[in-house]
């Protein structure tokens, strides 16, 4: 479902990320939307065979992901590219987002998200929830995201095409 032959439809990038589970359930998302994973180090958990194996990710060998071995790395690939940042501590919702193909979703570790210093320096976006709550596990936040998104780039998958 990707854009062209090397361009996939949306760009999910984890910074830093911690629990492998987490980012198998991010790779099943964009194994079933399209999606390139991003995985910056370093990394919580590990990506080698015997540990996806382990975990149970039988489909892990066709997500689309690349692991960048450090955040300079993975910003000199994002240079250029609509990055989109999402944060608890952000204001605007996500829903005000107007994708465009190729876009770049950023999200921070499971403990701390994005850094502080990050987050002063772009805009970033937010999910609505309720003040009980710190915030959304990382897999869902990403689905939540994802799926807005996606809706917008490509409706008619979301059309019911009747009995």
């Amino acid at each position: 479902m990707g854009l062209g032959s090397d361009e996939p439809v949306l760009h999910i990038a984890l910074l830093h990320p911690e629990i492998g589970p987490n980012a198998g359930s991010i790779g099943r998302l964009c194994l079933g939307i399209g999606a390139r994973l991003h995985l910056v180090h370093p990394l919580g958990f590990s990506t080698d065979e015997k540990a996806v194996r382990r975990a149970g990710l039988d489909y892990w060998a066709r997500v689309d992901v690349v692991e960048h071995p450090d955040a300079a790395n993975f910003w000199r690939w994002a240079e250029g590219r609509r990055l989109h940042l999402f944060s608890a501590r952000a204001t605007r919702p996500y829903t005000a987002i107007q994708a465009q193909p190729g876009d770049v979703l950023l999200f921070g570790r499971e403990s701390v998200g994005l850094p502080p210093e990050l987050l002063d320096s772009r805009p970033s976006w937010a999910i609505p929830i309720d003040d009980d709550i710190r915030s959304l596990n990382l897999a869902n936040a990403v689905s939540v995201v994802a799926f807005q998104l996606l809706q917008q780039l490509q409706p008619q998958r979301f059309h019911d095409p009747g009995p």
